[in-house]
């Protein structure tokens, strides 16, 4: 799986440690930055990971920055994009599972190595349950990026978002 990869400073040493875990798993890195310790902006690498997802330049995306959330803002403005910042594998294992998440966030100053791997590990060995309630809900999550109401949707008037 091709999996873009980007954390702001405070996240910088978290992600170069997720992108050797990646690469041991067989997955191809995306690296979107940062590259130092040197403060820089969370929406300069959100952006292009997202994106990068939104287009399919790659499958998912796992963005940290140092409590998570401001990469999770960033990437849930790009659409198509169902980012979740998970603290535990079971958060984690449940944005899979019930919301196809497709951009992981992690908070770096707030979780342990071993967590972050553990979390790491568990969603992306996580498949999407489609179908049924699920599947409506994401594709109600569409829905909403385009405008919609999506108490109005049901499966004869979906357009596939």
């Amino acid at each position: 799986m091709r999996i873009a990869l980007g954390a702001d400073h405070r996240g910088h040493s978290v992600k170069e440690k997720i992108a050797v875990l990646l690469n041991e798993r067989g997955h191809e890195v995306l690296d979107m930055g940062t590259n130092s310790s040197k403060s820089c902006d969370y929406p300069d690498v959100a952006y292009p990971a997202a994106k990068a997802v939104a287009e399919g330049q790659a499958q998912r995306a796992i963005l940290i920055c140092g409590s998570g959330i401001g990469m999770d803002i960033c990437a849930n403005k790009v659409t198509g994009i169902r980012a979740a910042l998970c603290h535990d594998e079971l958060t984690a294992q449940m944005s899979r599972r019930h919301n196809n998440a497709n951009v992981l966030c992690l908070a770096s100053d707030v979780m342990g190595e071993e967590l972050i791997r553990r979390i790491v590990s568990g969603w992306l060995e996580t498949a999407f349950e489609g179908g049924g309630r699920h599947e409506r809900r994401v594709k109600k999550m569409a829905w909403i990026e385009q405008g919609k109401d999506p108490t109005r949707y049901d499966e004869e008037n979906d357009d596939d978002g």
